[in-house]
């Protein structure tokens, strides 16, 4: 699924208006024994607060006004809005998101998606006003030290609104102000950030004709409704722009008055995190700190001792995500279940029913789906067949406080195609142009888990299905007990390596949450009852060292930021690509020719067959990619500093030979399987480009891109005897690629052959010709001259014993060119 992509909020706590918003104290505060970071320093109340004389409450907030209660109050009367902002909010973070309610057809968003987010809060301003500041978090330091003053200065939060007071509250302890021109302006409240895919394809600058559909208060939050009208960026009207109207909600919520505890990220466990920059005087250099993001889960008061000695509880405040009631309802009870089943992974952290789907209740008034304290999973009805898991966090510590799952609704789709491709060999459910109902609830589950592990805070681990045996992907037993990849958050999807002779079940075929989203859950969420998070940092690292050092499926391999660990890949199973690959190959050799049978359908017209042929190519290729990775690869793992392993080493030279000779036997001898004409010519024109020789020339191309070959002269010299030689490397791909010239007898080259041929040569003239460093003072550029030196020798002997016209024509013409090449250097 979509990558659930890192936002860094850069945080600061800073000196904001009048009251300091900086590190004044470190109180440790009495909640379960833990340090929590600084809360802000309270208002002098001992002197008298000296107010100018404004107009009486009861001359502003008339009977006309109806007035709401809860975060703040709202009085409204016709067009005119106050907002009342007591003394106990000033200065307290609140959280501002913007969501699309209502959008245009073809705007790329949907009901529930997040358009916009800031943190806030409100100050007293001069000349009686009030201020509204953004609350950027970049830098703390503690207000004992002399840096503190640098930082202050250095981070003043920017006003972005400001109010006049008009009256003060009954008892002087709250100050209305008039907010109706706020709300229809493009303001905070109506902002979209020009990131969204909405700002890309709608005028969004040009917003106009504000309008207030409605506004809800309630104890924690306030929810403004508001729709608008744009322009088209794309519109075909006479003008150029069509007319475009969209609804949103703005939501203030308010962050808990005291931050959660902090628990630094940590390489080795894969969490998103926020970060800031800590300042001391004692430093030798800034501090970038890096905090992870997570749900806050405590015990009820009454629990708190059982907590503490070990004994599963139930958390005070479980997690509960609430199903769209737009999703269709034979899909619920399997999204429920996805959610459900991380209550198993949150016991290892010491809470049982920690983590809750439910539908929501339709009939129940007293709740609204604009409410901000609730968190749902929205449901699309679009042609993207997508699915993500994001999730709203307290910038100040990574608490999570809110989720809006995104699940289109033509996921289906591709969820389908992956099923019958990677199973349909030895599942018969899978041979179908239209799923069981069960069996799309349980593909269904598999995408609600993984996308419910991003709102935990879990990124993908990419490198766990490295850790499993390919031989244990056979295995019932190992099955039954590990599952297929320790973690659902990879993307292994289903077990392709699995042979009919097997016999497995469809439980033996799922991805499901495996042992290490068990122990990410636990290390991110069990409790240290540390005092601060300094201390929490060094129990919770030693916790890593424990685990991890017994249990290698623990293994966290970060594939979206260390791109060259060819362990840690996408769609890829077990610990040998090579192995994998070719045990999934076999399996598209069986599944290809019964597609027409499997995708047919009354009154179709090949469409499904046209889909499934190309959802087959595309995993032919992607096992052909798992295995390229490895050739130049290294693997990178983090140890502790006391431990002497290295963190580098290379891909086992043993491997990169392998995956030279499943080049060779699985794609450049030539797999004619692929265009089987009992489907190929239901589906593709002679004059279309041909998967076989695309996939042999775009492998071929990266075998001899200059920069692999560099990579491998680079792991030569740093790992010696350890890595592959790049004389080993241009041997065997040249053994591979011009075997017939070497055979002694008759030399015939067929077709795919000769223009796999043709792009090698190709590749030598591109490095030889270039220009740059990296093709020319690299020992590659000799390696490269070398070989066409050798390659023109082998054409000149085997020419006499060509009597196949087009291999002969062939071969005159590269012997032309090599000719052309050398005298084009030489004069």
């Amino acid at each position: 699924m979509q990558n659930n992509l890192i936002k860094t909020i850069l945080y600061i706590a800073l000196l904001a208006g009048p009251t300091s918003y900086a590190q004044a104290q470190k109180p440790v505060i009495p909640l379960l024994g833990l340090q929590n970071p600084p809360v802000p320093p309270k208002a002098d109340t001992t002197k008298p607060v000296i107010r100018p004389k404004l107009k009486p409450y009861e001359a502003v907030i008339t009977p006309a006004f109806i007035s709401q209660s809860g975060l703040f109050t709202v009085h409204q009367s016709k067009d005119t809005t106050y907002f009342e902002i007591p003394d106990s909010l000033l200065h307290r973070d609140i959280m501002l998101i913007n969501r699309l309610s209502k959008g245009p057809a073809g705007g790329g968003m949907y009901g529930g998606e997040e358009l916009d987010e800031k943190t806030i809060f409100f100050d007293i301003g001069p000349d009686s006003s009030i201020r509204i500041r953004y609350d950027l978090v970049v830098s703390e330091a503690d207000s004992g030290s002399a840096i503190y003053k640098a930082v202050v200065k250095s981070t003043l939060n920017p006003v972005v609104a400001t109010f006049p007071i008009i009256t003060y509250g009954k008892s002087h302890k709250s100050y209305v102000i008039d907010v109706t021109k706020f709300l229809k302006d493009k303001s905070m409240v109506n902002n979209i950030d020009n990131r969204t895919t909405l700002a890309k394809i709608e005028n969004t600058i040009a917003m106009k004709d504000f309008y207030v559909q409605y506004i809800h208060v309630y104890p924690i939050n306030v929810e403004i409704g508001i729709s608008k009208n744009m322009e088209s960026k794309q519109g075909m009207g006479s003008n150029g722009n069509d007319p475009v109207t969209i609804e949103t909600n703005c939501s203030f919520i308010a962050l808990p008055k005291v931050p959660m505890q902090r628990r630094y990220f940590d390489p080795r466990v894969g969490y998103f995190a926020d970060s800031y920059y800590a300042y001391s005087d004692d430093q030798q250099k800034s501090e970038l700190r890096q905090f992870i993001l997570r749900w806050r889960l405590e015990p009820r008061e009454e629990d708190a001792d059982k907590w503490k000695r070990g004994e599963l509880v139930e958390p005070k405040n479980p997690i509960v995500i609430y199903i769209d009631p737009a999703a269709p309802r034979q899909w619920r009870p399997w999204l429920i279940k996805g959610i459900n089943d991380w209550q198993k992974a949150f016991e290892q952290a010491g809470f049982k029913n920690a983590i809750v789907g439910k539908e929501w209740p339709e009939n129940d008034t007293t709740m609204h789906l604009d409410d901000a304290r609730y968190s749902m999973l929205n449901y699309f009805p679009s042609d993207n067949a997508n699915a993500y898991g994001p999730q709203v966090h307290d910038p100040r510590s990574g608490e999570i406080i809110q989720t809006h799952i995104g699940w289109y609704h033509n996921v289906m789709s591709l969820l389908h195609d992956w099923y019958m491709i990677q199973t349909a060999a030895v599942d018969p459910r899978a041979r179908k142009a239209k799923f069981d109902e069960e069996l799309m609830g349980e593909l269904i589950r598999f995408v609600s888990s993984h996308e419910v592990g991003h709102t935990l805070g879990l990124r993908h681990n990419f490198g766990s299905s490295s850790q499993t045996p390919v031989d244990s992907l056979r295995s019932k037993t190992w099955l039954r007990t590990h599952g297929h990849t320790a973690s659902i958050m990879d993307y292994a999807r289903f077990n392709y390596v699995a042979q009919p002779e097997d016999h497995l079940t469809e439980e033996d075929l799922f991805p499901r949450i495996g042992e290490y989203d068990r122990w990410a859950i636990e290390w991110g969420y069990k409790n240290s009852f540390a005092p601060n998070a300094d201390e929490d940092k060094k129990i919770v690292s030693k916790w890593i060292v424990e685990r991890t050092s017994h249990n290698r499926r623990l293994w966290f391999g970060d594939g979206e930021t260390k791109h060259f660990d060819p362990r840690c890949q996408t769609e890829d199973l077990g610990d040998d690509p090579v192995r994998a690959s070719i045990y999934g190959i076999k399996n598209l050799q069986r599944i290809l020719p019964n597609l027409p049978a499997w995708t047919r359908v009354e009154g179709g017209i090949h469409e499904n067959l046209t889909n499934a042929y190309k959802a087959l190519t595309d995993q032919y290729y992607r096992y052909i990619n798992h295995v390229l990775r490895n050739i130049g690869g290294v693997y990178g793992t983090i140890h502790a500093d006391e431990d002497e392993e290295p963190v580098f080493v290379p891909t086992p030279r043993s491997l990169q030979l392998g995956a030279l000779s499943f080049f060779d036997t699985q794609l450049f001898t030539t797999p004619v399987w692929l265009m089987n004409p009992s489907v190929v010519n239901l589906v593709n024109l002679p004059a279309e480009p041909n998967i076989i020789s695309d996939v042999q020339v775009r492998v071929l191309n990266s075998l001899m891109d200059i920069q692999r070959i560099n990579k491998v002269l680079a792991n030569q010299r740093q790992f010696g005897d350890k890595a592959l030689s790049a004389m080993n490397y241009m041997t065997t791909l040249h053994k591979d690629i011009w075997r017939e010239l070497g055979s002694g007898g008759p030399v015939v080259v067929e077709s795919y052959r000769r223009g796999l041929q043709k792009a090698y040569f190709a590749n030598l003239v591109t490095i030889a010709t270039a220009r740059d460093a990296d093709s020319q003072e690299t020992d590659a550029a000799s390696l490269i001259k070398a070989e066409i030196h050798f390659l023109r020798q082998e054409i000149t002997r085997a020419i006499p014993r060509t009597t196949d016209p087009l291999t002969l024509i062939h071969l005159k013409d590269l012997d032309s060119r090599i000719n052309d090449l050398l005298n084009h250097k030489n004069g």
